[in-house]
């Protein structure tokens, strides 16, 4: 790979044609190295090197077309919806990652092209940001923006990231939503603010609650501190209903890889979490309920098998 289209990589994480051309690189050549897979084609007119595109996962290759068409664009413009909150690193679950998302600055309307979607932008002060040298839609403005492509499910998933991680918040939500007078497609964008909650610390909690929310369970505590009789946090549980006696904890393979310690292996973090969860019903007196991803799939029945373990508040 020419050193110099490398170091572009590096820089801007991808090349484009005209500056392959540059370095005498002209039709038959690069169509050549793109066949042999020593440049992979990002999209029309921009590469990377395919050594580093076949290492790369969805959300990766999503950030390379994305740079690619900010890239190309021929006027001012920042990342936006999709490919802002990648930017942020937030999980996309549930999104479709084959087309790049761009909002123009100048305010006038965009235009739709392969592998591109180009949104008109009213901007206020703060939208854009000026992140990893390139404009990118804030957090608290690409969180509002996901409320307009995909489903409740999948934006709860993104903006608790977000506000989890500090990126955003409710206020500042609320008051950025305030001046969306005229965005298309926000009927529902308020009610996914009302279910946010950064307290959700991955995507299975989130769809978790969404579950409860759907399936009209009562509304569940995230990341509940469990204490002794001292009053010492000892422990955090996923979902809590303190007043009907019950807990659920996501079983997540992300999870138990998160809990691995040195020389441990995922069996010994299930007989530890097994001992937790008897420690923890001990101390409250309530009952466990463990939940898969598969769990999420079937969201009737986790639903009831929640539910059948909710025991009278007087009795709790």
């Amino acid at each position: 790979m020419d050193p110099v289209l490398l170091q572009i990589c590096d820089q801007h994480g991808v090349f484009l044609r005209r500056e392959a051309e540059a370095l005498g690189y002209h039709d038959h050549a690069i169509s050549s190295l793109v066949k042999a897979r020593v440049w992979q084609r990002v999209r029309h007119g921009a590469y990377t090197s395919g050594e580093r595109w076949r290492q790369l996962g969805d959300a990766e290759r999503h950030a390379l077309l994305a740079r690619a068409a900010y890239r190309q664009a021929q006027t001012k413009v920042m990342l936006s919806h999709t490919s802002a909150v990648n930017e942020w690193a937030a999980p996309l679950w549930g999104f479709d990652l084959s087309e790049a998302h761009l909002t123009r600055r100048d305010g006038r309307s965009g235009r739709r092209q392969a592998g591109v979607v180009q949104h008109r932008g009213r901007l206020v002060d703060g939208d854009a940001v000026l992140h990893r040298g390139l404009f990118v839609a804030s957090p608290t403005r690409a969180a509002l923006e996901i409320t307009t492509l995909v489903g409740l499910e999948e934006a709860m998933v993104v903006i608790d990231d977000l506000v989890h991680r500090g990126l955003t918040d409710a206020e500042r939500l609320a008051s950025r939503f305030a001046l969306m007078n005229h965005w298309p497609d926000t009927l529902h964008t308020d009610l996914v603010l009302r279910r946010v909650d950064g307290r959700s610390e991955s995507v299975g909690e989130t769809r978790l609650r969404y579950l409860c929310w759907a399936q009209r369970l009562p509304t569940p505590i995230p990341n509940y501190p469990i204490r002794d009789a001292r009053g010492t946090v000892v422990h955090r549980v996923d979902l809590a209903w303190p007043e009907l006696g019950v807990f659920v904890e996501f079983d997540g393979r992300i999870k138990y890889g998160k809990l691995l310690e040195a020389d441990e292996t995922a069996k010994d973090v299930v007989v530890r979490e097994q001992r937790r969860e008897e420690l923890i019903c001990r101390l409250t007196g309530w009952r466990c309920v463990r939940v898969v991803w598969a769990d999420l799939d079937r969201p009737a029945e986790t639903a009831d098998r929640i539910r059948s373990q909710f025991r009278p508040a007087a009795v709790a």
